[in-house]
């Protein structure tokens, strides 16, 4: 698929990411019709492998597909499951397509008169097995299918299968933001020379058990910190007291020893003027004959 071109070849990190990711990793199960896209199977666990390259390949055409639609909001991205509604809205964020989450409303397709009718060109889904009623009613009006297997998954009225790991929510999040950045790449919106500066991270499914966990963790940690803080605003200005009445002490101590120096001093000296007073005035009255 890559067709020769060095650009479209699959490049050393993307491989990283997809071992790293499990996206590798199929269900334990085969189905016949996905046997082609199975390089081995696991000895240890049993779980079929894909071959990475084929896997690429067809998330390429995938996009390719995707890049030729004239308007954007004509793909729907379809997911009945958890784990991949939070990729599917991020992928439809960056390529502007439409978002289909939750449980599917039969006749969103084929009944005109349903408030939720919609006429899409192309529809992604993430699990054939659960989202087999969109892939039915896109059969009934020949709607383009595009669609992430696993080894186990039916591919009946599926025109594009992208082999992956779609049980797993870091491998239905890596897939999805392979085909958001390819198909920013061929639209000119990101260059091939850069990496995009959005991580895969921003598409995986969190519970809402770990988010709460999280929102906790982080509480706690900002409430020790300022509890933290006021301890430091307490110790400084239980120093800053303390200085003061060490130093009050030494002044006063100062100032008492000063004067309890000086006061002996002066009552000698007041003592002595009044001896001489009164030797003078015993002196006089010796003089005039008392």
């Amino acid at each position: 698929m890559s067709s020769g071109f060095p650009a479209l070849e699959l490049k050393s990190d993307d491989a990283r990411k997809i071992l790293a990711a499990k996206m590798h990793l199929g269900s334990n199960n085969c189905n016949y019709q996905m046997n082609q896209y199975v390089f081995k199977r696991n000895a240890g666990s049993g779980a079929h492998v894909f071959d990475i390259q084929k896997m690429w390949e067809k998330i390429l055409l995938a996009a390719r597909i995707i890049a030729a639609i004239d308007n954007p909001a004509d793909v729907a991205i379809v997911s009945s499951k958890d784990v991949g509604q939070r990729a599917t809205l991020k992928c439809a964020k960056f390529i502007r397509a439409t978002s289909m989450n939750g449980r599917f409303s039969p006749g969103s397709f084929t009944n005109h008169s349903q408030a939720g009718f919609r006429e899409p060109r192309l529809i992604i889904v993430t699990d054939p097995s659960v989202d087999h009623q969109a892939i039915r009613e896109a059969s009934y009006v020949n709607i383009p299918v595009v669609a992430l297997c696993d080894a186990d998954s039916p591919i009946k009225y599926i025109d594009v299968c992208i082999p992956c790991n779609n049980k797993s929510a870091h491998g239905v999040g890596l897939a999805y933001w392979f085909l958001a950045r390819e198909v920013q790449r061929l639209k000119g919106h990101v260059s091939r020379t850069e990496e995009w500066d959005v991580m895969p991270d921003l598409f995986f499914y969190r519970a809402p058990e770990d988010i709460k966990k999280q929102e906790e963790e982080e509480n706690k940690a900002a409430a020790d910190e300022q509890a933290d803080n006021a301890a430091d605003h307490a110790q400084d200005d239980y120093a800053v007291e303390q200085t003061w009445e060490e130093n009050a002490p030494q002044n006063t101590a100062g100032q008492v020893d000063d004067w309890s120096a000086q006061a002996p001093a002066a009552n000698q000296d007041w003592t002595a003027e009044q001896t001489a007073g009164n030797a003078d005035w015993a002196q006089a009255e010796a003089g005039n004959g008392w």
